[in-house]
Formats: C-alpha cells, sequence, structure tokens
C-alpha cells in the first residue's frame, strides 16, 4: 500500500516538474494543428504544389464555390497540393470581419500588402512576398520541408484545375528552373519564343527565390501581369526548362476562338469558366461527383 502511494506522489511530483515542458509542447501542437494544410516531411509527401488562386476580397460566393470544387477532389498518392486564396490589403469593415472569419475557418487566404489591381503588380507581390511568408511558418511550425513546395501555379478564379491531372502532368518533369503553362499567343506552340497564360502557369520553386531576390521583376510591373512575367524569364534568362501545355489547357468552348476547344478528358485546367452555367457543365462532363458517397439523408434519382 505504501509503495503504491509513493508511486502516485512520485507521478504528481514528476507533471508538477513538466508541466511548463507539457504546456510548450500542448502550444507546438496547436501550432502544427492550425498549419495542417502545409506540407510536411512524409514518405507519401514526395511532391509539393501551390495552387495560388489570384482573387478579390468581395468575392466570398466564389472562394465558398471553389473550396467545394478543390476539396472534394481527392489528390493521388505521392502528391500534397494545398490551394490558396490570394488578394491585396483589405479596404472595407465588413471586408475586415468576413474575410477574418474566412481565415479562422479554413486558413486558406493570403492577404499581400498592396493595392487591389489586376496588371500593377499584384503578381510581382504574391511572388516576391511567398519566400517570406512560407520562411516565417517555418520558424512558427519548424515541420516545414525545404523548399516548402515543389513549384507554385498562379491561376485565375474562373479556371478550373483537376489536381490530379495537373500531378501526373508535373511529376516527370524538372523540380528547377521551371516554367509550365499554355503559350500565348494561342496559336503558338512555341513556350521559348512566347509567354505563358495568365489562366494559370506553373513555376518551380526556385524561380520564386530568384523573383523575390531580383532587380529586374521591380523595375517592370505595370501591363498584362502574364507578359510581364514572360517578360521577367526572357530577360534573366530563367525558367529554361519550359513545358507548353497546350491543349490540355485551354479555354472553354462557348464562344469558339483560337485559344478553345471542346471539353476533353485529357485536360488539365478550364479557362473563362465565366458563370455557373459554364461551371455546372464543366463539372458534369467531368463526372466530378461520381464519388458521392451514398447517404440516407438525400436521394438521387
Amino acid at each position: 500500500m505504501l509503495s503504491c502511494f509513493a508511486f502516485i506522489v512520485f507521478l504528481c511530483v514528476f507533471a508538477s516538474i513538466n508541466e511548463v515542458r507539457f504546456n510548450s509542447l500542448l502550444r507546438f501542437g496547436r501550432c502544427a494543428l492550425s498549419n495542417e494544410s502545409l506540407p510536411t516531411n512524409s514518405e507519401d509527401d514526395d511532391l509539393r504544389i501551390l495552387i495560388s488562386v489570384l482573387t478579390l476580397p468581395d468575392q466570398y460566393q466564389r472562394r465558398h464555390f471553389l473550396r467545394l470544387v478543390y476539396g472534394t477532389q481527392t489528390t493521388i498518392e505521392g502528391a500534397k497540393v494545398d490551394v490558396k486564396f490570394v488578394f491585396c490589403n483589405l479596404t472595407k469593415e465588413d471586408q475586415k470581419v468576413l474575410v477574418a472569419l474566412e481565415i479562422m475557418r479554413y486558413n486558406d487566404i493570403i492577404v499581400l500588402n498592396c493595392t487591389e489591381n489586376m496588371n500593377k503588380g499584384k503578381t510581382s507581390t504574391f511572388f516576391t512576398s511567398l519566400p517570406e511568408i512560407f520562411n516565417k511558418e517555418t520558424t512558427t511550425s519548424g515541420i516545414v520541408p525545404y523548399p516548402p513546395y515543389h513549384y507554385v501555379m498562379k491561376a485565375d478564379d474562373d479556371t478550373y484545375v483537376r489536381v490530379n491531372s495537373l500531378v501526373r502532368s508535373l511529376r516527370p518533369l524538372p523540380r528547377e528552373d521551371l516554367y509550365y503553362g499554355f503559350v500565348i499567343p494561342c496559336g503558338s506552340m512555341d513556350p521559348f519564343k512566347h509567354y505563358m497564360s495568365g489562366m494559370g502557369f506553373v513555376v518551380s520553386w526556385d524561380i520564386v527565390e530568384w523573383i523575390h531576390g531580383s532587380d529586374i521583376p521591380k523595375k517592370h510591373v505595370e501591363g498584362p501581369e502574364d507578359k510581364v512575367f514572360g517578360d521577367w524569364m526572357r530577360w534573366a534568362r530563367r525558367g529554361n526548362n519550359r513545358f507548353n501545355a497546350k491543349w490540355s489547357m485551354y479555354n472553354y468552348p462557348d464562344p469558339p476562338s483560337v485559344c478553345s476547344h471542346d471539353l476533353w478528358n485529357d485536360t488539365i485546367a478550364v479557362h473563362l469558366l465565366k458563370n455557373q452555367e459554364k461551371w455546372i457543365r464543366t463539372l458534369t462532363y467531368f463526372n466530378h461527383t461520381h464519388a458521392l458517397k451514398p447517404s440516407k439523408l438525400y436521394h438521387i434519382p
């Protein structure tokens, strides 16, 4: 009986001595959970991709819809794909409340230190900010590998990206000095002569770091954002590993144009989904809801 009592006393003393250490571990655990969307070191996460959707603060419904579209895509084994929504500083009181709620609930928003714009440096600010953003995450969580992502995709919010098709396309490609996308002008197939469309282009992480430290992007920020980005690559002779994803990436077929064609199975991304009808037709074509789990709560004829 005495030995049992002594053992209990020992446990209480041990717990008291290690209370600070336990609290520290608890705080670390919470930090890790708050960053659960970040890539971690594991055997399965051998390819890490960030899809960054450039949008506007007031596009609440669009973001919620895209969360459904991306959140219902199951990533194939061996890849980690994160989707973040990107916009500039908040300027309205309702934005500061509603966006804060989104951040608390989803933790998938990046707010840049800039004035909202399309072709006056937003894309430059985004890529320039990424290394600092994820270096800070590394400091707080201690679990982010280097690089945090192998590839970063800049995408429009009217683009449907089929995540596993993107993963399969990127998996065999180089993880350094990569510049990937739909070549503009639409009639061109030469990625070295022209540039990648803003519908959704991909670069490797080393190019992100180069943008962060180079003077070239800082001196040339205004103009069509995808063309400006292509100018950086050409002037600095970067992105020497170029991949033209045409015609697996294309504009929605209606209205017909030299940049569009009919929906087909070999698709990575469809652009210019400007209304709900076009989204529904696209999601239906690719049978996006085929994995819907059976439930007693609903009946679908």
